[in-house]
């Protein structure tokens, strides 16, 4: 009965710690939220417990072998398919590495709990909330805010020239400019840029407005990258 106390406490904590970390990517809108992220740590810790402690009836008998890490290597397989779910590729933009990588270390915090290391546990949920938050104000403050654009337009000369005139005279500098002419519709073509603005965020509305006063742009998509 006191086993079954203490297998209860892993499995409420391993979700508590779960869910700070899945409320941390729902307020950032991602589709990996909150539930996904507590029944991810309870199901890894659950699979960590019957993994140690579930086959002691036959460990005794002859001829039997038991490898308890077994169960937790296809725990760690398991999530790196669930974590590719989350990872979108569209137009050039990889989007989700950082939701599938909480997946993944969020069944690492479930294993540590299922298996009795609280401290482990805990301090790898202080440690990924930190990557989500902290690290992400320091990369913005060094590096500067990213954003993915997708411009279509008429297809002109000097078209390019005109776009980083425009996006320089609101602060932004081009990182990367990929351009593709449309076969269906040889007169427009859509050109990829990856924005950047140091030490500060993006002015969405200004970047738009800017982009709007071009002639012969037909379109403009905004997206992140790597979130």
């Amino acid at each position: 009965m006191d086993n079954n106390l203490e297998f209860i406490l892993r499995l409420l904590l391993a979700g508590i710690l779960g869910a700070v970390i899945g409320l941390e990517r729902k307020v950032r809108f991602k589709d990996a939220g909150l539930r996904t992220h507590f029944v991810l740590a309870v199901g890894a810790a659950m699979f960590m417990i019957v993994s140690k402690y579930g086959f002691f009836d036959v460990t005794h008998l002859t001829g039997v072998s038991y490898d308890p890490s077994r169960v937790v290597a296809q725990v760690v397989t398991g999530v790196g398919f669930l974590g590719a779910g989350t990872i979108i590729f569209q137009r050039h933009a990889v989007r989700g590495l950082t939701t599938a990588a909480g997946l993944w270390t969020t069944a690492g915090i479930g294993v540590a709990i299922g298996a009795g290391l609280y401290v482990v546990g805990i301090i790898g949920t202080v440690l990924v909330l930190v990557g989500f938050t902290l690290l992400k104000r320091i990369e913005r403050h060094f590096i500067g805010s990213i954003r993915h654009v997708v411009i279509t337009a008429a297809d002109e000369p000097g078209l390019i020239g005109r776009i980083g005139v425009a996006l320089g005279g609101v602060g932004v500098n081009i990182e990367r400019v990929e351009l593709d002419r449309s076969e269906q519709e040889a007169e427009y073509v859509e050109i990829e840029v990856s924005l950047r603005a140091h030490q500060q965020a993006l002015d969405m509305l200004a970047i738009s407005e800017a982009l709007a006063s071009i002639p012969g742009i037909r379109q403009v998509e905004f997206g992140s990258r790597n979130e």
